[in-house]
């Protein structure tokens, strides 16, 4: 199989990740609890944690139905048919996977867990190492100097 037709991943990847760091999260939040982030007002870091929250969903939403407008698949292991800038990818090249993030600090914020934090730094640091780049080649070989104009004028994440 060549370069332009080869899937950038074989398994769905950063969902994988990023729902196995909130579920550690929330283990290690039971077993062994770190410090409670400090709020001035009791109802603060929730109220700011669901707003961030409500943003995360949004953007995931607008940027799963951006996809499948351009009939291209939301999952990041079937092959890109369409280069997708325009939605939220006109601002982020990975919108829905800043998404997560967002929403993986979102749930620390209202739980009051840190390891939530602890989460989102880990699965972004995989994501990134072991999904992104493979994504990018795809990206690049089937859609040659058209992405690399993309890549030039978007950044990664905001």
């Amino acid at each position: 199989m060549n370069a332009y037709r080869a899937k950038p991943l074989r398994y769905p990847w950063p969902p994988l990740l990023y729902f196995t760091g909130i579920l550690a999260a929330i283990i290690a939040g039971r077993m062994a609890a770190l410090q409670p982030i400090p709020s001035p007002h009791p109802y603060l870091l929730p109220v700011i944690g669901f707003s961030i929250g409500l943003i995360a969903v949004s953007l995931d939403i607008w940027a799963v139905r951006t996809l499948m407008e351009r009939q291209t698949p939301v999952l990041d292991s079937g092959c890109a048919r369409h280069l997708v800038t325009c939605g939220p990818f006109r601002f982020s090249r990975n919108p829905i996977y800043l998404a997560y993030t967002l929403f993986t600090l979102a749930l620390g914020l209202i739980s009051g867990n840190s390891w939530f934090f602890v989460a989102a730094i880990v699965s972004v640091t995989a994501t990134r190492l072991l999904a992104i780049p493979s994504e990018e080649r795809h990206l690049e070989a089937r859609f040659g100097f058209d992405y690399e104009s993309y890549r030039r004028r978007t950044r990664r994440w905001i």
